[in-house]
């Protein structure tokens, strides 16, 4: 991908999100086998450590991009908790009790929640196609439900703990909007240090066994990749062009992971499993094909956040103009302009129509 489409933002944040998708959904079916006879939050804590050593590993010189703020401790926090905690340790009890490629796909719940708080919340913009995606998605939900439904209690009791997973990360997505312009390797190692620490505290508390060392490797591996480098990645694309899009992208992820449970020999796909998977598939291609553009005006907004001189938007001047990234306080003037664009940090207006 050539440099000049990636400085497009539906571009640039969906390839970023397609990337998190990718990492994310390889790990769903990962953790369903080597989390076998572990404590959920034992698993939970395995994953989250993986994620907070790529996060050190990966931090960036203070000049490079915005640094965390005290002031950002509660939502550090919150975030910890839904996704670090609740979302893992769900996910984690609701896997060894259903199917992997139906946990998989009811992943995908996870754009419908993060769209619709990204709507209430950011007053992200929602038109008739991103709410058509959005049914969709809710009608590939219930079919996946009245699946696992006709397997028994258990299969749907697991399904069900996989959806709370989904809405937990959907509440964690729409709180990671807010640090989407501080430095992703520091929001990565912070709320993954909060979650491993808590899980681990319960996973000892409540006596869960200690895993076997391959066991614990794997899942320091896939909680690396899976839960880290896909979160940095995330908070990426949200950057580029805003929460709702980001989860709607991401919602490939779950397919991903039904592809692998597959591979892996889950035959568990009735007809109602195929035909939510391709309610779920419609809903994310309709909201993928969305294309936002209109004359709008840019406010005067005054922040820090990581940016460069030839994106259209920052024309502030230095007395020595640096090159490529670089993060400091700044003030946008007044602007009014037309072009294709997302719901990112500078394009927060207002629409009379939804």
């Amino acid at each position: 991908m050539t440099r000049e489409l990636l400085h497009l933002p539906a571009l640039r944040g969906g390839f970023l999100a397609l990337l998190a998708a990718g990492l994310f959904g390889i790990s769903t079916p990962a953790v369903q086998r080597l989390g076998a006879g572990l404590g959920a939050f034992t698993t939970a804590a395995l994953l989250y450590s993986g994620a907070a050593a790529v996060g050190a590993l990966s931090l960036r010189t203070a000049g490079h991009e915005a640094r965390l703020q005290r002031s950002d401790a509660w939502r550090l926090i919150a975030m910890a908790g839904f996704g670090a905690a609740l979302g893992p340790v769900a996910l984690a009890w609701g896997l060894q009790q259903t199917s992997g490629a139906s946990a998989s796909l009811m992943l995908t719940l996870e754009a419908l929640f993060t769209a619709t708080l990204a709507w209430w919340l950011y007053s992200e913009t929602m038109d008739r196609r991103v709410w058509a995606a959005m049914l969709l998605l809710f009608a590939g939900g219930m079919a996946l439900v009245l699946d696992q439904a006709q397997q028994g209690g258990v299969q749907l009791t697991g399904l069900l703990a996989v959806l709370l997973a989904t809405v937990a990360w959907g509440v964690d997505n729409t709180l990671s909007r807010g640090l989407a312009e501080r430095d992703p390797s520091q929001v990565v190692m912070a709320k993954a240090t909060l979650g491993a620490v808590a899980t681990a505290a319960l996973a000892v508390s409540t006596g869960e066994p200690l895993p076997s060392l391959y066991a614990a490797l794997g899942l320091l591996a896939v909680g690396a990749t899976g839960y880290g480098l896909s979160l940095r990645f995330y908070l990426l694309a949200q950057r580029a062009f805003g929460a709702a899009r980001t989860g709607s992208v991401f919602a490939f992820a779950p397919f991903i992971g039904a592809a692998v449970a597959f591979g892996f020999g889950d035959r568990s796909a009735g007809w109602l499993m195929l035909l939510g998977g391709v309610l779920m598939l419609a809903g994310v291609v309709l909201h993928l094909t969305e294309r936002h553009g209109h004359e709008h005006t840019h406010e005067v907004l005054e922040h820090e956040h990581a940016h460069r001189h030839d994106d259209g938007l920052h024309s502030h001047v230095h007395d020595v103009m640096p090159k490529g990234n670089h993060s400091h306080e700044h003030t946008h003037e007044p602007m009014t302009h037309a072009h294709p664009h997302a719901p990112d940090v500078h394009h927060q207006h207002v629409h009379r129509t939804s």
